[in-house]
């Protein structure tokens, strides 16, 4: 191997000596720009999620609490998502009750039978899009549910304001009759009371915004088509709203197994009136409770305990149909 030279190359190294200086030239670009500008300063700060962490760090949060504030939870549903429903019978009663729909989805190579054909013939005449897809996506859209190769889009709901409730009421020349719902959770529920409800003339259901059964596709087909008819309003606070109703004149009564007055013997369902039904495990709550006019029960045999939510409304609401038609 010669010396100096790369090993096994046979070629001549290059020498290394000493290197000229900059002559000072890079003096300045050792010497820092002052202290880093705070983050609204900076012309070129555009990510939100810093500036929200920022915020909250002057607020005594910590990163990591600002961040969970931000973002959505795991398997969240945004209120503004559009809701699916599965199923050959689901999307036909949806379709022929005229429920408000985008898209109809049709598995590839479907086994058409009478209701598959009802279902794309509704749908073309109400100009709703007729959309071909897998299994795969299908099984995606209806969250892994049963949809025997059909699935139908539903635009987000929209809720309306509690005030539209006593207004709808007003329109129709009628006694106001609104039914609230305080921590029922399930749809279903939620979509058999706006059956009883239309079923016994309400004028509409009040849900609080949290911790309370949305209108989902679940509600849609529990109903039966009857949500299209029936407005659901929406309450920040379920008391707080409650209290103002109170002060239009409204009266509050409140189901509850623990009551000792009858549904039946409360004289105030010929009032203008807001039936609130509380969950089958928990009953009212002890705020909403407080803020009834009167709290009554439905009568049954010791056996039973309770009653499902969607059963104990539809039993009071027809107590306040059989009262006013009198």
């Amino acid at each position: 191997m010669a010396a100096g030279g790369g090993k096994g190359t046979g070629k001549p190294g290059k020498r290394k000596g000493a290197t000229r200086g900059t002559g000072g030239q890079g003096r300045k670009t050792l010497q820092g720009k002052g202290a880093t500008p705070p983050a609204h300063q900076r012309h070129w700060y555009k990510d939100k999620q810093r500036a929200a962490a920022a915020a909250a760090a002057g607020a005594g949060i910590t990163p990591k609490a600002a961040d969970q504030q931000t973002r959505p939870a795991r398997g969240a549903k945004r209120d503004d998502a559009p809701e699916v429903i599965g199923g050959r019978n689901p999307v036909l009663e949806a379709l022929r009750a005229e429920v408000p729909a985008n898209a109809l989805y049709v598995a590839q190579r479907i086994d058409n039978d009478d209701r598959v054909r009802e279902a794309i013939k509704i749908a073309a005449n109400r100009g709703i899009a007729l959309l071909e897809a897998t299994r795969e996506k299908l099984d995606r859209l209806t969250e892994g549910t049963v949809h025997q190769g059909l699935a139908l889009q539903l635009p987000p709901y929209e809720y309306a304001h509690p005030e539209d409730l006593i207004e709808r009421a007003k329109d129709a020349a009628e006694v106001p009759l609104i039914v609230a719902l305080d921590g029922v959770t399930d749809p279903r529920n939620l979509g058999a009371i706006a059956r009883s409800a239309t079923a016994f003339g309400a004028h509409g259901i009040l849900v609080p915004s949290r911790r309370s059964a949305g209108v989902t596709a679940g509600a849609w087909k529990s109903s039966a088509g009857t949500l299209a008819h029936l407005s659901v309003a929406r309450a920040a606070n379920l008391t707080s709203t409650l209290r103002e109703y109170r002060e239009q004149g409204l009266f509050v009564v409140g189901l509850d197994g623990e009551a000792t007055a009858d549904i039946g013997d409360v004289d105030l369902v010929t009032e203008p009136l807001v039936v609130v039904v509380g969950s089958e495990g928990k009953g009212l709550s002890r705020l909403v409770r407080e803020s009834c006019d009167v709290v009554a029960r439905i009568p049954m045999y010791a056996a039973a305990e309770s009653l499902n939510a969607g059963v104990a409304a539809g039993i009071a609401l027809y107590e306040v149909s059989r009262h006013r038609r009198r």
